[in-house]
């Protein structure tokens, strides 16, 4: 039961980091993604990478997923940063589609759809560590960093940039430099979850990183509420735990936790659209979140 607990805690963590940094861009910079599962999965083979054929260094394999994930999102993500709203929305579904098959088909690099197997656990000196400590750090590192961002002046030009980009640019603000640096630290932040994950599981292959997994981090987010720094952590963990509540109820058949799972969440978001639209922790008056 410890070792049940532990997994589920670590995956919370991991999780809450995901949906933190997609909250950094959509709450935060207004700019919506459906693709966060694709920066995820950049940083999970990076670090798997990094473990199998280097040295199963946490660190060293967090730093390498933060800067293949943060700088291939910026070569991915300038073109689409030219138009905003729904048509952002469209070209994130897009690379969402791509990279699924580039992940697939890239079998030196990915293992294909067997993935890579046998990832060493992670060890600082020789010694073993669990990934939950590291995740946590990750997190709270992660969390402060967002914080003092968010009460700078970048993060009042995201704010600005949210709230109306055409004035925002009319009053000399950098618009496309400030939407690519939101873009790069987010998708550095989810490479580094996505890293934890693959030295979690000592496995990772391309059916974590679809279209579903990008939709559930969103889900988080928004049942948590945008632009608030523990809504998404809140969010992760009610989404983490309903899977697992759910096994424990003897009247549903195990084939049919997938299902009442999906039932659920679709409630539960319906719900929250017309009770609580900005989230559980947003500002109900105003409409929308706050940071």
């Amino acid at each position: 039961m410890i070792a049940y607990l532990s997994n589920l805690a670590t995956l919370a963590a991991i999780f809450g980091l995901l949906a933190a940094t997609l909250n950094f861009m959509v709450g935060q910079a207004g700019i919506f993604s459906v693709a966060h599962a694709v920066f995820m999965g950049l940083g999970a083979y990076a670090g798997a990478q990094v473990a199998l054929l280097v040295v199963p260094n946490p660190l060293l394999a967090c730093l390498a997923a933060a800067v293949v994930a943060g700088g291939l999102s910026l070569c991915l993500a300038l073109p689409a940063l030219r138009v905003r709203g729904e048509y952002f929305v469209a070209a994130s579904l897009g690379l969402q589609m791509m990279a699924v098959t580039l992940f697939t088909e890239a079998k030196p690099l990915t293992g294909g759809m067997g993935g890579l197997v046998g990832i060493p656990r992670p060890s600082l000196f020789g010694v073993v560590i669990p990934v939950l400590p590291m995740a946590l750090i990750a997190l709270v590192l992660f969390l402060v960093l967002m914080s003092a961002m968010q009460r700078g002046s970048f993060g009042r030009t995201l704010g600005a940039i949210r709230d109306a980009e055409s004035a925002a640019e009319a009053l000399g603000k950098n618009v496309a430099v400030a939407k690519a640096l939101a873009v790069a630290f987010s998708a550095a932040g989810a490479g580094v979850a996505g890293a934890l994950f693959a030295l979690h599981l000592s496995f990772v292959n391309v059916e974590s990183f679809t279209l579903e997994q990008s939709v559930l981090v969103m889900a988080m987010l928004i049942v948590g509420g945008t632009g608030t720094l523990l809504g998404p952590l809140l969010g992760a963990v009610l989404l983490l735990s309903l899977p697992a509540a759910l096994s424990f109820l003897p009247f549903i058949p195990p084939t049919e936790i997938g299902s009442v799972q999906q039932i659920i969440y679709g409630g539960a978001m319906a719900l929250l659209m017309i009770f609580r639209p900005a989230g559980l922790l947003g500002d109900q008056k105003r409409g929308r979140s706050e940071a």
